[in-house]
C-alpha cells in the first residue's frame, strides 16, 4: 500500500475476525517510521514500532461489487456462447456498464450494446434482454455511495 501520509509511516493490515465475533472487519494500523517510537509524552521505549490504528474508508459498496463483479463473469460467459468461442478469442469490445446506466431508457441501452455486438452472427436478443434486466436497478460506481 503506499504512503497514506502518516510522515512516512507504513499501513499494516490486520487479520479479520473469525465468523460470529461481531467485529467490525479487517483493521488498518499504521507503524510508526524508525526513529518516531517512543517519541512523545512518556519518553524512549525500546518495545519497537508504536501500531496505531487508521481509518480506512470505502468508496463503494461491498455489496454492489459483488453484483458488478457476478455481472461481468455472466457478460463473459455469455459473449463466449454468443460468438462461439473461447474468452481469449472475444473480439475487442467493452459493454461500460456505467455507460448503459447513463443512458436514458431501455430502448438507449439496447441500441447501445446492439451496436457493440454488430459483428455477432447468432441472435443477440436474448442476451440483450438479460442484460438489461440484470443492470435495472444497479448504481453507477463511478459516483461514491453516501451513507
Amino acid at each position: 500500500m503506499a504512503d497514506s501520509g502518516t510522515a512516512g509511516g507504513a499501513a499494516l493490515a490486520a487479520p479479520a475476525p473469525g465468523p460470529g465475533s461481531g467485529g467490525p472487519g479487517p483493521r488498518v494500523y499504521f507503524q510508526s517510521p524508525p526513529g518516531a517510537a517512543g517519541e512523545g509524552p512518556g519518553g524512549a521505549d525500546d518495545e519497537g514500532p508504536v501500531r496505531r490504528q487508521g481509518k480506512v474508508t470505502v468508496k463503494y459498496d461491498r455489496k454492489e461489487l459483488r453484483k458488478r463483479l457476478n455481472l461481468e463473469e455472466w457478460i463473459l460467459e455469455q459473449l463466449t456462447r454468443l460468438y462461439d468461442c473461447q474468452e481469449e478469442e472475444i473480439p475487442e469490445l467493452e459493454i461500460d456498464v456505467d455507460e448503459l446506466l447513463d443512458r436514458g431508457s431501455d430502448d438507449a441501452r439496447a441500441a447501445r450494446v446492439k451496436e457493440l455486438l454488430v459483428d455477432c452472427y447468432k441472435p443477440t436478443e436474448a442476451f440483450i434482454s438479460g442484460l438489461l434486466d440484470k443492470i435495472r436497478g444497479m448504481q453507477k460506481l463511478s459516483t461514491p455511495q453516501k451513507k
